[in-house]
């Protein structure tokens, strides 16, 4: 189970991608420095209370917007949740999943 600093670093990530921000621009925009950012966004360090409010506001997001992890989860949770998709699935939505993931998997 990942802990705390872990969720809210990896959310922080996300937010930081969805806004096409390096981790070089965000450090600089928060006044840290760039592995101190990587550090907090791998959960090695937790975040302070002036460096959150300094993300919360270059990131143009609600404080409840950071803690929201309902979306992470574990490599054995979403991999129970896809079998169960496939178990319910006939053998053309079977194929199309397939498709569709090999497609995405060679685009990486």
């Amino acid at each position: 189970m990942p802990t705390l600093k872990e969720k809210l670093g990896k959310r922080i990530q996300e937010i930081r991608k969805s806004k096409n921000l390096t981790q070089e621009k965000l450090a600089e925009m928060i006044g840290i420095d760039t592995p101190n950012l990587s550090n907090i966004e791998r959960g090695k360090r937790f975040v302070s209370s002036d460096t959150l409010e300094k993300i919360i506001k270059s990131l143009n997001v609600k404080e409840k917007d950071l803690f929201d992890f309902d979306h992470i989860k574990s490599k054995d949770d979403l991999i129970n949740s896809i079998n169960k998709i496939l178990n319910e699935s006939d053998t053309k939505e079977i194929e199309y999943y397939y498709r569709m993931i090999s497609i995405y998997k060679e685009s990486l």
